[in-house]
């Protein structure tokens, strides 16, 4: 398995948010039972970098907390079947893992919604994380049904994971 977690946020880094995002990563591929080693890639940024992404490649001029790049269409959220029928496209030509895609992550506005929510800035990453793990496997909120399964799968990692509001 390779996690790359680069850090280019103003924002000092705590010194267990690589095992804490490591950790959310190794707990959600577990949860999903993916039958694969997996490649993730985690970039911790700011505002300003995460608006200019997400204006980018999403059309929206503002920042976010989170985005996520999936590099897999899913036939259905959270079932790998389809990469066995789709070809090497989705694996790592060195190492054979599944490249499931990128997240990204503002910083500051993580420690602002922790602060918003009354909880810590470890729970909100971890949180944010999460989010976007379900994202990469295929997951989304954009329809209430959608949002109560992912919203649902989000919250029973983290208590899995020990990790609380």
């Amino acid at each position: 398995m390779t996690i790359t977690i680069e850090n280019e946020s103003r924002i000092s880094p705590e010194p267990f948010w690589e095992a804490l995002i490591t950790r959310v990563i190794e707990g959600a591929l577990d949860y999903a039972a993916c039958p694969y080693e997996a490649c993730v890639s985690v970039l911790l940024t700011d505002d300003e970098e995460i608006a200019r992404i997400n204006r980018e490649q999403r059309g929206i001029d503002r920042p976010t907390d989170v985005l996520s790049f999936p590099m897999a269409e899913y036939e259905r959220p959270g079932d790998f079947d389809f990469l066995e029928r789709a070809g090497w496209e989705y694996f790592h030509p060195e190492t054979g893992e599944l490249l499931l895609g990128d997240i990204v992550i503002s910083m500051e506005k993580a420690m602002r919604q922790a602060d918003q929510y009354g909880h810590s800035g470890e729970r909100e990453v971890a949180f944010l994380t999460a989010h976007s793990m379900f994202h990469l496997f295929g997951y989304d909120h954009m329809e209430e049904g959608e949002r109560k399964i992912m919203e649902a799968k989000q919250a029973d990692l983290l208590d899995r994971l020990g990790i609380f509001r």
